[in-house]
């Protein structure tokens, strides 16, 4: 058999039998739809770029819903927990990893080593956002909007905090440490996926309080705009090095 047609059909079973035992779990992470796409996307991302890129987007999924259970019962009675209990529908799906389908296909088309810089950035980056809004949002002390820094409700669109932003930056580092330890990017793309977490999850934190709060732009929009800012710096950032 081929290995690459050997690589789809693995694929497609590991992500059918994970996809399954993810359906019948007691805890729902993801809505039957969302489920779906995720299936899809997991089947795209190993046979793109085998287990070492599945492996990045799994951690991402895990520590991402992990995150979000922090402090939920506070976050629920005040009224800014996610919905569903925190379980994902397909527009969650796209618009934390659509960049990152994105460029698996680019390097199934072109295998640049850019593109797997790319898409441990975006990871990285969505990491990055989902930990400094959960972790701000249950334990963050004094909350500001970036635009005037005026204290503002934690949960408020483009509000920061320190706490947040101190979490937000250890995520995208341990997301990158792994795609640095299953061989995607070297050790210095860590850094460059950190820079470029922070400053992608600052555009994010504007671009929420403007055009997201003023109705112009869809969170799952603003997601999809936070990864690609994420993973265009840091190749820009490795480009220059």
């Amino acid at each position: 058999m081929d290995n690459g047609l050997q690589d789809w059909l693995i694929a497609l079973l590991i992500n059918t039998l994970l996809g399954i035992a993810a359906y019948l779990a007691p805890v729902r992470l993801l809505t039957p739809s969302g489920l779906l796409n995720a299936w899809g996307l997991g089947i795209l991302v190993w046979g793109g770029l085998g287990l070492r890129g599945y492996l990045v987007i799994l951690a991402y999924f895990g520590l991402g819903s992990l995150v979000t259970r922090l402090g939920f019962a506070r976050k629920e009675a005040k009224g800014i927990a996610e919905a569903r209990g925190g379980a994902r529908g397909p527009a969650n799906v796209w618009g934390s990893a659509l960049v990152a389908a994105v460029c698996t296909l680019g390097y199934l088309l072109v295998p640049d080593p850019a593109w797997l810089l790319a898409y441990t950035a975006s990871l990285a980056t969505k990491l990055s956002d989902t930990t400094a809004s959960e972790v701000g949002k249950a334990y963050g002390r004094s909350t500001f909007l970036i635009t005037t820094l005026r204290p503002v409700p934690a949960g408020t669109e483009g509000a920061v905090s320190l706490e947040g932003t101190l979490a937000g930056i250890g995520g995208s580092l341990v997301l990158a440490g792994l795609g640095w330890w299953v061989g995607l990017i070297p050790a210095v793309g860590i850094f460059w996926c950190m820079i470029a977490a922070f400053v992608a999850t600052t555009c994010e934190s504007l671009i929420g309080a403007t055009l997201q709060e003023q109705g112009y732009l869809t969170n799952e929009t603003t997601n999809m705009l936070n990864t690609a800012i994420g993973a265009v710096v840091a190749v820009v950032l490795g480009s220059l090095a």
